[in-house]
């Protein structure tokens, strides 16, 4: 091992159940968010440059992270997003020849707070029971009073607008501008592999702040309009919704993932809930109502769209569920050019079984 002697740690739980571990590397600190879990085997550079993951303290239930290092193609961001990470065995080591760079070398560049030897199947385990809560991680293991109060000021999550936090300040363009179709896209906190998805099926994007007004979007005279995936709660971006409205009032092609699934339900009228857990990897098995066939998707959210308000509502339809949960997956509108994922299609990591998806948004905007 690389560090013979390493600084004491521990995970503290908002209900003050205490967890310990050592410091990765030399990096002492203490870091505060959302404590909550994802169970994929490989992608823990996206996982952890995801946007999704803003303002959360990342466990990672595979016992070995960091065993094949870090590339600089493999980020969905321009940075690490989340809070901090807790891990059962981190690899000082790496083994891969595309890899530029060690795990611990890709934190110490992002200045984050990770800590090892943390018996994670416990963790996980407390935290399916008892669900996603605040928490914090930190090297002050004998401060353990001070913190339990520093963290009793930390926000939930519910409620919580993150999107600003996350989304470009200016707008960008992504992809060729030759390219046969223009999509506007709304940035609440998107992922690289969504955009690329996008511009490999012969479209131009323009990326907005999260902020932006309808009229920003149009003027880019678009052929269809994208919501991306984002931290936080959906209920507080008004913004966002209203941008929503106004794109299916006109009944243009929009499509929305993950957050921007929930801001369309949300214009919809229809509520969206804090889960208990969440739903993050890649392995989760959705079905597909509209062909009967199962799909294995990547997952990261911690809201979902409310399924009597959904099933109730005379202008939408369930198109995908979750086979764990039964919670909604998938919406379309029936009588207006718009749908919306739960997932992610682009995976990166995961499997590839949705990337349809992206050619049925494409179809759309040939209607």
């Amino acid at each position: 091992m690389k560090y013979q002697k390493r600084q004491k740690a521990i995970v503290l739980l908002a209900d003050g159940t205490v967890f310990y571990g050592k410091a990765v590397g030399n990096k002492q600190g203490t870091s505060f968010g959302e404590v909550c879990f994802n169970t994929g085997m490989t992608g823990y550079q996206e996982i952890f440059t995801d946007p999704s993951y803003f303002g959360q303290l990342m466990v990672a239930t595979n016992a070995h992270i960091g065993n094949y290092g870090t590339n600089v193609d493999e980020i969905e961001s321009d940075s690490i997003k989340i809070a901090g990470l807790i891990v059962k065995n981190f690899s000082y080591e790496y083994s891969r020849d595309i890899a530029d760079s060690s795990l611990e070398d890709f934190l110490d560049k992002n200045n984050l707070l990770a800590i090892s030897d943390v018996d994670t199947r416990a963790l996980v385990s407390y935290i399916r029971d008892n669900g996603a809560m605040n928490a914090v991680i930190s090297t002050e293991v004998d401060n353990i009073e001070g913190l339990k109060k520093q963290l009793a000021e930390v926000p939930k999550m519910e409620g919580l607008e993150l999107a600003s936090q996350v989304s470009t300040k200016e707008p960008y363009f992504f992809g060729n501008e030759n390219a046969t179709y223009r999509v506007a896209a709304l940035d609440i906190g998107i992922k690289k592999n969504i955009l690329r998805n996008i511009a490999e099926r012969d479209a131009y994007i323009k990326v907005f702040p999260y902020d932006a007004k309808f009229e920003d979007l149009e003027a880019f005279k678009p052929d269809g309009y994208f919501l991306s995936n984002g931290p936080g709660d959906p209920e507080p971006l008004v913004s966002a919704q209203e941008v929503a409205k106004e794109i299916i009032k006109r009944d243009l092609p929009l499509f929305g993932i993950c957050l921007g699934h929930q801001v369309i339900a949300i214009a919809n009228g229809i509520s969206t809930y804090k889960m208990h857990n969440g739903h993050r990897g890649i392995n989760h098995p959705v079905k597909n109502l509209i062909t009967g066939k199962g799909e294995i998707t990547s997952q990261n959210h911690g809201f979902a769209v409310n399924r009597e308000e959904a099933e109730s509502h005379p202008d939408l339809e369930i198109t995908h569920v979750h086979l764990n949960d039964n919670t909604v997956a998938g919406l379309a509108m029936k009588n207006k050019n718009c749908f919306s994922v739960q997932y992610h299609p682009e995976a990166s990591p995961g499997p590839h079984d949705s990337s349809y998806l992206f050619d049925q948004f494409i179809q759309n905007i040939k209607k």
